[in-house]
């Protein structure tokens, strides 16, 4: 192919204002291009190829898989930043998808996000967010309000997020779920491969629901990882096809470009890019077959597995892990850049071609016809049966209450799933189990378990958190239960998809979880079942603008917290609640508030001086009562604070929440904050993490301290865990004498 270089000077103004303005390098024609590539095979009435044998269906394949790789490799040099290898590898199995008109792809490969971009503009997707030519989206690459260096849902048309590996499976899983009529393919990488999580993941599911099989894995087995010889590098094609058949996979389907090979290259990894251009289309046609034959299997309830194996790189500026980012010095007029370039460059008349092609795959612009770009219907729930408990009464269990509540939620909507990893009833809400079931193929009413539960209990708390956070982004309601001290393993992918809703153009409902039995709760296990660090992230958290960690004080409190957050959108909520009895303190109302202001008084005693308590925690307010009452036997006056929603406690300034997609600007103002904490001395008080407390040390002005965990320790009661720590009555009590003085 012999490329000529394009400039966008007064030489070329055919290009202006056209999408293919800012393409540096046009090719001449492939040979056989009038006759096979001249017109698209796609159209309004065609969205998907029915032949994957056709012989223009091939060709024009071939031609979306260079455009892709030209693409990516030139928006990644504009900023001489950016990662075109891996994605460089799967271009012939993304184009073959797309072509099929299977557009609903999300990937767990954050870079490869160059890749899907080139994407979404050749099916002008992007064109929803101004991005109209090649100049347009080389400007914008890896700028604010462009395109972001790994995959987002700011971006129109990409249906999930991709930064952490082993992630993306969740995604196309959810999707599966939630869209029986739709395929989901998901690219794995080599490096994703070796994730502990991705393919025990799908062993649960695909156990849970057996049914649903319209999601294919692709994996881009292409030999590296990002800086080496991947780990799966050294497997065997025999081997690697053992490997998914049996991890529970009916079908393997495996490309190897090896076998399509007339140049004679070493090693097992080849760039088919290299190839004769009659292999190169008989390469592409296996794809192509491939693929259709994947989805179709898929469709038919097989679970199966797609797998193009291709050396990473093929076709852009370096081959293997030298190509997997692009250094300083890879600028466009980088010798490697321009060779790899000009190697993919297609005449104009090709560039149109694959672009009218990939528009119409799938019925439309990714934008219009992703199963995420629209909101999807929630069944209205009517009015939620909260039981209030008279204040002063029978000690109540907070989850128990809140799981009557999950109970109805789920018998109201069918679509809502409940995942733990833990066990419900474990955490005092076995009253979900028994009303939702727990989704297992065998049958067995003693452990509330059966097929179609609602209830998803794998012992994989990425698991539980992956199906959780992929169907509230996709637009389902769920609940994420767990230990606090287990929940951290499946935090990442928790995070990932909060920080997609806050960027997310569209409304969707909260991922909310409900973490039970706190360090405190856990004394007789030990300091493994002691770990309160997760309130650390989650305080840290806070400040992006949509994380909204709450702390009730009692099984009103509870209701009050769960019914706010099943009406909430794009948020991130995390319920902490203990699963042990404790006094019924405050009234939905004075939740209601407490959920506007952040926190409520819940007693005040007169006295010389005063000190005021900010409590976290439910159970820790019981050595913070009985330090007041140590104090008002001295004639010192005391408030107690509970605080139920830490982030209204910080001043606007303070979070990103004027960014966020859906913003939530509520905050407590100084003069209701100081009637709130106002004293002669404030003492924080939470039982995991100091970080929490942050906001109210930020805005008081009074002599203050903190009492927070330091470490767990096996003991007994949850009282000698307070006297380990230092943070037992007698302690507190002390300490606001001494800062009164």
């Amino acid at each position: 192919m012999v490329a000529t270089p394009n400039t966008t000077n007064a030489a070329t103004p055919a290009f202006k204002d056209d999408f293919r303005e800012g393409i540096q390098y046009f090719g001449e024609p492939l040979e056989g291009f009038d006759e096979l590539g001249r017109i698209p095979v796609l159209s309004p009435d065609k969205s998907g190829v029915t032949d994957p044998r056709d012989r223009a269906s091939v060709f024009q394949t071939l031609l979306a898989a260079d455009a892709l790789r030209y693409l990516t490799l030139q928006i990644t040099g504009s900023k001489a930043s950016g990662h075109p290898g891996g994605f460089a590898s799967s271009a012939e199995a993304v184009a073959a998808f797309y072509m099929l008109g299977h557009k609903n792809m999300p990937t767990e490969v954050g870079h490869h996000a160059p890749g899907y971009y080139s994407a979404m503009f050749l099916d002008r997707s992007l064109e929803d967010m101004g991005i109209n030519t090649v100049a347009q989206m080389r400007d914008r690459y890896r700028e604010k309000h462009g395109l972001l260096g790994h995959l987002s849902g700011y971006i129109p048309g990409i249906l999930a997020p991709a930064g952490p590996l082993g992630q993306g499976q969740h995604f196309a899983m959810a999707g599966a779920l939630l869209h029986r009529d739709k395929l989901f393919p998901v690219t794995i990488g080599d490096g994703g491969l070796g994730e502990p999580y991705p393919i025990s993941s799908i062993a649960h599911f695909h156990t849970a629901y057996p049914e649903v099989t319209n999601f294919v894995p692709i994996l881009v087995w292409n030999g590296y990882s990002q800086e080496h010889h991947s780990m799966v590098s050294t497997k065997t094609n025999a081997e690697m096809i053992a490997f998914w058949k049996g991890n529970g996979f009916d079908e393997v389907i495996l490309v190897d470009a090896k076998d399509f090979d007339d140049q004679n290259q070493t090693g097992a990894y080849v760039d088919s890019t290299a190839f004769s251009l009659k292999q190169r289309l008989v390469f592409t046609e296996a794809v192509l077959v491939g693929a259709d034959q994947a989805a179709k299997l898929a469709f038919g309830g097989k679970l199966t597995v797609f797998i193009i194996k291709q050396l990473k790189g093929a076709g852009v500026h370096a081959r293997g892990a030298k190509s997997h980012n692009l250094y300083a010095h890879h600028t466009l007029d980088n010798p490697d850049v321009v060779a790899g370039l000009k190697s993919r460059a297609l005449n104009p008349e090709a560039w149109q071609t694959v672009s009218t092609n990939l528009q119409w795959a799938g019925g439309g612009s990714s934008s219009k016809t992703a199963v995420t770009e629209s909101v999807l219907p929630l069944t209205d729930l009517g009015t939620l049966p909260l039981e209030e408990y008279a204040v002063g009464g029978e000690a109540k269990i907070a989850t128990t209450a809140m799981g009557r509540l999950v109970g109805y939620v789920g018998q109201t909507d069918k679509r809502f799933i409940v995942t733990n990893a833990d066990g419900n009833e474990a955490s005092g809400i076995a009253n979900i189990n028994q009303a939702l079931k727990i989704n297992h193929p065998t049958t067995d009413d003693l452990y509330n378990q059966a097929p179609g539960g609602q209830v998803y209990e794998p012992l994989n708390e990425d698991a539980c958190a992956g199906l959780a956070v992929g169907l509230a982004l996709f637009g389902s309601r769920t609940l994420w239960c767990s230990y606090e001290s287990f929940a951290i393993n499946g935090l990442p992918i928790w995070q990932t998809v909060t920080q997609a809703m806050a960027e997310l153009r569209r409304p969707t409902p909260a991922t909310v979880c409900l973490f039970t039995a706190g360090a405190l709760e856990q004394g007789r296990n030990g300091w493994t079942h002691q770990r309160p660090e997760i309130e650390g992230y989650f305080a840290s958290m806070m400040r992006n603008g949509n994380i909204f960690p709450l702390f009730p004080l009692d099984a009103n409190s509870i209701q009050v917290c769960y019914d706010w957050a099943l009406k909430a959108v794009n948020k991130g909520v995390v319920i902490t609640a203990s699963k042990s009895p404790l006094p019924i303190r405050t009234t939905f109302e004075q939740n209601r508030q407490a959920l506007e202001d952040g926190a409520i008084a819940l007693q005040e005693i007169a006295g010389s001086k005063k000190v005021v308590f900010a409590v976290i925690g439910d159970m820790m307010l019981l050595p913070v009562y009985e330090a007041a009452q140590k104090l008002a036997e001295q004639g010192i006056g005391s408030k107690i604070v509970s605080i139920v929603s830490p982030r209204r406690l910080y001043r606007s300034t303070d979070v990103a929440w004027d960014t966020c997609s859906e913003p939530d600007g509520k905050f407590l103002s100084d003069a209701d904050f100081e009637a709130l904490f106002g004293g002669d001395a404030l003492i924080g008080v939470v039982g995991g993490a100091s970080a929490m407390l942050e906001p109210v040390m930020l805005r008081s002005n009074s002599k203050r301290d903190v009492f927070s965990w330091k470490r767990g320790e096996t003991t007994a009661s949850a009282g000698q865990l307070f006297d380990f720590n230092g943070m037992n009555a007698q302690a507190i009590s002390d300490r606001a004498k001494q800062l009164l003085a």
